[in-house]
């Protein structure tokens, strides 16, 4: 009898521990994609820091394509007017139609400068459209990196038996990163 009794909170003492484990584990990757979501957030910002710089270097050098230039101009108070207090499926919906609007914009205006030598032979120019292709690989590789810890955070919360755990604790499922539709077709450039 007594040795059931040792059993007992032998098995009882696993579970706590077990629990407690996988608690913390949720925890930390739960962190972990709340900062990688912080650093997709900064490379945001410095995308809307940047933008008017190279649109005032842009005007400075040209008036044609003005219609481009204003374009940027409203989708950058666009995306930079949205405000995200919490992480949810609306807020981010929100939040990223504003960037894909502003990386559009964006697209037309390096489209229409690339049209003209005089414009894209200036130096600062060149700097700033450089610092703009930057920010746009460290905007994908942000992307990248939030999807994957949404990724690993996923399968924890889905894994048996973790998931009892997660349930128990209300750790669920969380959204990434996902394109637009169409993003798949290639953009056909037109002079």
């Amino acid at each position: 009898m007594k040795s059931f009794k040792y059993i007992g909170i032998g098995v009882l003492l696993i579970l706590l521990v077990y629990i407690w484990s996988t608690f913390n584990a949720f925890v930390k990757k739960e962190e972990k994609m709340n900062l990688q979501w912080g650093e997709l957030q900064n490379v945001y910002q410095r995308r809307l820091e940047l933008i008017p710089n190279l649109v005032n270097v842009v005007r400075g050098l040209s008036e044609f394509e003005k219609e481009a230039l204003e374009s940027v101009t409203k989708a950058r108070s666009k995306a930079a007017s949205v405000q995200l207090n919490n992480m949810d499926k609306a807020n981010y919906e929100q939040q990223q139609a504003a960037q894909n609007e502003l990386a559009a914009a964006t697209n037309r205006l390096i489209i229409a400068v690339e049209r003209y030598p005089d414009i894209q032979g200036t130096k600062s120019f060149v700097d700033l459209q450089v610092q703009l292709e930057g920010t746009e690989r460290r905007i994908k590789v942000a992307r990248k990196d939030f999807n994957e810890s949404v990724r690993d955070f996923n399968e924890s919360v889905r894994r048996f038996p973790s998931s009892l755990v997660a349930k128990i604790f209300g750790f669920s499922v969380n959204t990434g990163f996902q394109s637009d539709a169409g993003a798949e077709n290639s953009v056909e450039i037109k002079f």
